[in-house]
């Protein structure tokens, strides 16, 4: 997602990497399907969910800075 020179990453994969955690038991634990934890982790969403990552930051006990970030490019 990009806006004037700012862009919003998804960040998830990077986390679940270094918590040692699959995209498939992260989508069973928060009750999703793996497909939309994959475009999640790919940062291939459109509009956020935000009772969806409310969920992903209990189960991975994580705060929403751990897997969303705004950058900003010149």
């Amino acid at each position: 997602m990009e806006y004037k020179n700012y862009t919003f990453q998804i960040t998830l994969q990077d986390y679940l990497d270094k918590v040692g955690i699959k995209r498939g038991t992260l989508a069973k634990k928060v009750q999703s399907t793996f497909q939309i934890i994959d475009n999640y982790c790919k940062n291939k969403v459109e509009r956020l969910d935000s009772y969806l990552l409310l969920k992903i930051c209990v189960e991975l006990q994580c705060d929403i800075s751990d897997i969303l970030k705004i950058e900003y490019h010149q």
